[in-house]
């Protein structure tokens, strides 16, 4: 750092002598207004006015290669870290099965698309033909009662039979209905559909896209083991970790921008996590992304920069990063002059991407160095050194 230094002043040295030959009248009327100011307030006195001050003519500015810009007004803070394309849990559910046996037929693979209600896998096993058997055996016995019941009312209507076995009839045929009822609940409680007794359909809860298949054909599984993920990508999550400090400062709304490789999108903050991962000691939060388009894929590393909020809103002030340098410890921006630049200290806010955010220092509407500061703090540290000799 100190021979980037020390090489910036050369260079500005440099360039300053290369320019002074046609600028001798003005560096002439320069020392006359000098010793004219130093003859009226004491040379103490004009040190501390020009305290900061670097004279430059805008040859020279142009020959350093210093840009010159204004503060951005507006916008707000960002928070700039990595992240990960995730399904939105609202959209994403798991298919298990119900019930142990062995898979016989899985008919989606990675990346297919599901209608909802169709079936995509087949188990096999003696719980599924016990659980029909119960279904057939009620119905069987709902047809009996049906058949009773039918018979004590032509009876009745005769008066061959007594009100009494009419009733009786009633019951029996309400309580084989009830039972074909909760027989058919837990077929399909466990899943609908499939060939055989012994058989047992899995269909899809949801619309959308497989994302994951953790079991193979003929494999044996027990019970509520995970089949598939079926995900609805039309609308993605991005998972973020946030610093505890960072995550008292954003809330539920706060646009995300989301980058990647060519591509760049907007998203919104909707949880931020009122406790810390115990794990990571960092904040879980999400936003969702609109992917109807289909650009974005589950898993996939990109860059978020997560707005602040609070960070100064449409009234912020805005330098870039490269406009700002610290001298004596204290942070400045090189402020456009008649004769040059001044120094003038600033308050720094948050930092938002590439810029940062002024506090205090400026009013946004000054001409700065956007670039090159570094060779302007370069000669300023020159100046300071030949006023202490």
């Amino acid at each position: 750092m100190k021979n980037l230094y020390l090489a910036g002043v050369a260079s500005l040295a440099l360039l300053l002598s290369a320019c002074s030959g046609g600028n001798d009248a003005g560096a002439e009327t320069a020392s006359n207004e000098t010793s004219a100011a130093a003859e009226k307030e004491g040379g103490k006195g004009v040190a501390h006015a020009n305290e900061g001050a670097i004279t430059l003519t805008a040859d020279q500015i142009a020959a350093a290669g210093i840009q010159i810009g204004r503060p951005i007004r507006g916008g707000a803070g960002t928070i700039e870290l990595p992240a990960i394309i995730e399904g939105d849990p609202q959209g994403t559910q798991v298919i298990s099965a119900a019930i142990a046996g062995r898979v016989v037929a899985l008919t989606r693979n990675l990346g297919q698309s599901v209608g909802r209600g169709q079936t995509i896998a087949v188990i096999e096993s003696r719980e599924a033909a016990q659980i029909k058997g119960e279904v057939e055996a009620a119905r069987a016995r709902l047809e009996l009662a049906n058949s009773n019941l039918a018979r004590e009312q032509r009876l009745f209507a005769q008066k061959v039979s007594p009100e009494q076995d009419l009733i009786a009839a009633r019951t029996a045929a309400t309580e084989a209905r009830i039972a074909l009822t909760q027989a058919r609940s837990t077929v399909s409680a466990a899943g609908v559909g499939g060939g055989g007794l012994n058989r047992l359909g899995i269909s899809a809860p949801i619309s959308g896209q497989i994302i994951a298949r953790p079991v193979t054909l003929g494999q044996t599984v027990a019970a509520d083991a995970e089949l598939y993920r079926i995900a609805n990508l039309a609308q993605v999550s991005i998972a973020l970790n946030l610093k505890a400090e960072d995550a008292g400062r954003i809330r539920p709304g706060n646009n995300v921008s989301v980058k990647a490789a060519g591509r760049q999108a907007t998203a919104k903050i909707t949880f931020v996590s009122p406790a810390l991962d115990p794990r990571t000691r960092l904040v879980p939060s999400i936003a969702t992304l609109d992917n109807r388009s289909g650009q974005w894929r589950v898993g996939e590393p990109v860059t978020a920069a997560v707005e602040i909020s609070g960070s100064g809103g449409s009234g912020a002030i805005r330098v870039p990063t490269t406009a700002v340098q610290s001298d004596e410890g204290k942070s400045v921006v090189f402020v456009r002059t008649p004769k040059g630049f001044q120094a003038t200290p600033v308050e720094l806010g948050d930092a938002s991407g590439d810029t940062v955010i002024i506090r205090s220092g400026l009013k946004g509407t000054e001409q700065i160095a956007t670039t090159g500061s570094f060779t302007l703090k370069a000669e300023l540290g020159k100046s300071e050194a030949s006023d202490e000799d």
